[in-house]
């Protein structure tokens, strides 16, 4: 099992230039940070509301 997870670790490094995996990763990062930003907004906005009422 081992072995073949270190096959396909390096059969997807061979097919997938560096360049491309990188971008793909800072862009996964960039969507999760916005959508962490509007979430921590959201909950700041509804914990205010709490206490106005």
């Amino acid at each position: 099992m081992k072995n073949l997870n270190l096959l396909l670790i390096g059969m997807i490094m061979l097919t997938l230039s560096s360049c491309s995996v990188i971008s793909g990763i800072f862009k996964a990062g960039a969507v999760v940070g916005i959508i962490a930003v509007i979430v921590v907004i959201l909950v700041i906005v509804w914990l205010i509301s709490l206490f106005r009422k």
